[in-house]
């Protein structure tokens, strides 16, 4: 900002001395018509270009005065220095200042009045009128023009400047929106393997546990089992984390997993003493990635939901096409108390976050005959 005063100021001086230049070398050169000592006369110009240090703050005021000191100046007889010279500073000022109609009308009133005593005085009307009114009236238009042009082009910059930080502003808005859901979608891919895998973990140990002694090939089985969850989560962890180290990689990357492989799920369901039963109905198409991972993170969030609490022997997995949809629906037959304890978590949210990025809709809650379901639709594009 005050590099920016300095700037003006500077300006402002070069103006003073330049109107004080034109207006004493005006006076000089016609010092014989006039009887008058010059001195006085070059304080007038001393004055009107000392008025440029305050063109800016008081432009109308500047105007004004100048234009007062102008006829002054002519009343006192002092030598000729033109109409459009002395006042061309002080109109531009008023026009850049966008004070346009102060401008025109002093502009117009000074061309009158000078008119009207050149008139009374006995000037040549063919050349009054012929030549000095038009050219007179021609450069305070200009300067007029000039002063207003100066302020639109600044007004224009400065509304590009706004629209530039307003798209800057905008884009760094979306930037940090775009982490956020990435962070949020990473978060949800970190919950949904690591309680499954968890779940898993814990099951199989305590089956582990039970049978070390008494029976060691299903102690075996159930550390196998617990090896291949850890297998498969470590997988999918790493890929995860490689998002985290390598975010361009994001767009590319195939889902880690998807309805094709529902069948481990399952079978770690039925070492954990739950039975899966797969129901699917309609005709089964090719989803896009996003929705068949969706659809499987629903699957293994319920699943995870139905071993960690609902405490049911059987659950049921529905896929129903339907064209331009897909739902997804998961029951047990659980304790309802104990299966709505998932609900408390952030299973059933993330599941519902998900689906709702896709624009579909996911219902969860207790079955009336006992058990607890989740149901999602979930949209999918016709060309898919």
């Amino acid at each position: 900002m005050d590099q920016r005063l300095s700037r003006a100021l500077v300006v402002d001086v070069a103006l003073g001395v330049l109107v004080f230049g034109v207006l004493a070398t005006a006076i000089t050169a016609n010092l014989a018509a006039s009887p008058r000592q010059p001195a006085a006369a070059y304080g007038f110009a001393v004055g009107l270009g000392a008025l440029m240090l305050v063109r800016r703050r008081w432009p109308v005021a500047t105007l004004l005065v100048t234009a007062a000191a102008l006829l002054g100046y002519y009343a006192l007889d002092f030598p000729p220095v033109g109409l459009a010279v002395p006042v061309a500073a002080a109109l531009y000022s008023a026009a850049e200042a966008g004070r346009v109609r102060w401008a025109i009308g002093t502009a117009v009133a000074l061309v009158v009045v000078s008119t009207f005593f050149r008139v009374r005085e006995g000037d040549d009307l063919a050349y009054l009128f012929g030549y000095e009114f038009a050219v007179t009236a021609t450069l305070l238009a200009a300067v007029i023009a000039l002063g207003d042009g100066v302020r639109s082009r600044r007004r224009w910059r400065a509304e590009l400047r706004r629209q530039a930080d307003a798209a800057q502003a905008e884009r760094e808005r979306e930037a940090a929106r775009r982490v956020e859901q990435e962070r949020l979608r990473i978060a949800r891919e970190l919950h949904d393997v690591l309680a499954h895998t968890i779940s898993v973990v814990s099951l199989h140990s305590d089956v582990a546990r039970e049978n070390l002694r008494e029976d060691p090939d299903a102690a075996e089985a159930a550390l196998r089992a617990v090896r291949t969850a850890t297998h498969d989560a470590s997988r999918e962890l790493r890929a995860t984390l490689q998002l985290l180290r390598e975010p361009g990689t994001a767009d590319h990357r195939q889902p880690p997993a998807g309805l094709a492989v529902l069948d481990s799920l399952v079978r770690a369901a039925a070492d954990g003493g739950v039975r899966v039963e797969v129901r699917i109905a309609g005709e089964v198409v090719t989803l896009p990635a996003v929705v068949e991972a969706t659809a499987y993170r629903v699957v293994q969030e319920s699943i995870t939901n139905v071993l960690r609490h609902a405490g049911a022997r059987t659950a049921t997995v529905e896929l129903h096409y339907r064209g331009a949809a897909l739902t997804v629906r998961v029951s047990d037959d659980g304790d309802s108390a104990a299966s709505g304890n998932g609900s408390q978590g952030y299973g059933i949210a993330g599941m519902r976050e998900r689906v709702a990025l896709l624009g579909g809709a996911l219902h969860a809650g207790h079955r009336p005959d006992g058990g607890f379901v989740v149901e999602a639709c979930l949209p999918v594009p016709v060309s898919a």
